[in-house]
C-alpha cells in the first residue's frame, strides 16, 4: 500500500505490535492500572465531585487528568513516569497547582490519598 505526501501508515498507531528490543513508543496505563482509576473515578462522580476526564499517552509518561467541569482545567492529575521508578516511584497525583500530593511505587498507594476526600463526602 502507498501513502501519500502527510499521510500516515495505520501501523505506526497504538495497538501496532512493538518491535522486539525496540522502546516502546509511549507509555500508557495497563488494565489493572486504568480499572483501579475508573473505579475511583466512578465513586467521585456519584459523589458530585468530579464531571470529566481526559487520559493522555505520551512517550515520557501516561496522564490521567480529571475535571470538575468539561471547560477548566484539570483539577487533579494522575500520572505514571516510568523514568522515577527507580528514584520516587512512578505514579503520582498532582493538583491543579503543581503540587504533588502523593508519590510512589504503587498505584493502589498513591491513590488513597483520595480516600479521606470521600470519608469527608461521606460526612457531610
Amino acid at each position: 500500500m502507498t501513502f501519500g505526501p502527510g499521510d500516515t501508515d495505520p501501523s505506526l498507531f497504538a495497538g501496532a505490535p512493538e518491535r522486539p528490543g525496540s522502546a516502546p513508543s509511549r507509555v500508557t496505563f495497563d488494565r489493572h492500572e486504568l480499572n483501579r482509576i475508573l473505579n475511583l473515578y466512578g465513586r467521585m462522580v456519584a459523589a458530585g465531585e468530579w464531571r470529566d476526564y481526559g487520559i493522555d499517552f505520551l512517550k515520557d509518561r501516561a496522564v490521567f487528568s480529571i475535571f470538575r467541569r468539561a471547560s477548566e482545567v484539570p483539577i487533579y492529575r494522575i500520572e505514571k513516569d516510568p523514568r522515577l521508578a527507580r528514584k520516587q516511584g512512578a505514579y503520582s497525583v498532582i493538583t491543579a497547582t503543581g503540587l504533588i500530593m502523593r508519590r510512589g511505587p504503587e498505584l493502589d498507594r498513591v491513590l488513597r490519598v483520595f480516600d479521606s476526600m470521600m470519608l469527608k463526602l461521606v460526612r457531610n
